[in-house]
């Protein structure tokens, strides 16, 4: 045997996705290049309040983990932001680590690579924007002061209904307006809030003012600096998104 598999020669990345959120997958395989291969798990839950339904998603991982059996990615990134506005930072923390021990690699939240990249930035001052209902929209602003940001304002994003799962109706159209109006403000950057709802064309589109950041674009990179693998380079995916994006003529 030649000892080498063909796929992901760059690496291996472990996603978990929120059950019924398509954009996580979607926008990995814009932000990360083709030699790498991502490896998706859904994380799960029956019950019906959205809320408890986030907490399961992170106090569940260690069963959603279980599902990869002996495939060890290099690194693997829990993609739902909201999980973590409810689950205690201290309790998420002990469980991160006894997970990572367990399963033998790295586990970055969604959060925390936002936490990252805000740091990265030298960004204090965060404008919120935020696709969730009222309590957890709440939830996320004190989260992120408690985080050590002075979170200057937060908008909503309606979705029409008060069912977090309301998020996969949107698309980075919907959020323009909300991104616009906050990136005008006297802060140091733009927080769009949520792996399920698309952001990648706002960034691509961000113009002069304060630096946007979603939760998919700064799970990626934070998980290519765990991983060792290159940064994510922005002429390329902006390329691979005007790809995915643009209506093609299906042939005969």
């Amino acid at each position: 045997m030649s000892g080498r598999y063909d796929y992901g020669c760059a690496g291996i990345i472990g996603i978990g996705t929120p059950q019924a959120n398509p954009t996580v997958e979607a926008e990995m395989r814009i932000l990360f290049d083709p030699t790498v291969l991502t490896q998706t798990v859904r994380l799960t839950s029956g019950a019906e309040a959205s809320n408890d339904r986030l907490r399961d998603y992170l106090l569940g991982l260690e069963t959603a983990l279980e599902r990869y059996d002996t495939l060890r990615p290099a690194a693997f990134g829990f993609a739902c932001t909201g999980s973590s506005y409810l689950v205690r930072a201290n309790d998420q923390a002990l469980l991160l680590d006894r997970l990572q021990r367990q399963f033998g690699f790295p586990i970055v939240t969604a959060t925390d690579a936002i936490t990252a990249e805000l740091d990265l930035a030298g960004a204090k001052r965060i404008a919120l924007a935020s696709p969730y209902p009222g309590t957890l929209s709440d939830a996320a602003a004190d989260f992120w002061r408690e985080a050590g940001f002075d979170v200057a304002t937060v908008r909503r994003i309606d979705t029409g209904i008060a069912d977090t799962r309301g998020i996969y109706t949107l698309g980075s159209a919907d959020a323009r307006p909300v991104a616009q109006e906050l990136a005008k403000l006297d802060v140091d950057a733009v927080l769009l809030s949520g792996t399920g709802m698309p952001s990648l064309a706002l960034l691509a589109q961000a113009e002069d003012g304060p630096a946007i950041f979603s939760s998919n674009y700064c799970l990626a990179a934070q998980l290519c600096r765990v991983a060792g693998l290159p940064a994510l380079d922005r002429s390329q995916w902006v390329a691979r998104l005007a790809q995915a994006t643009s209506p093609k003529e299906l042939a005969p």
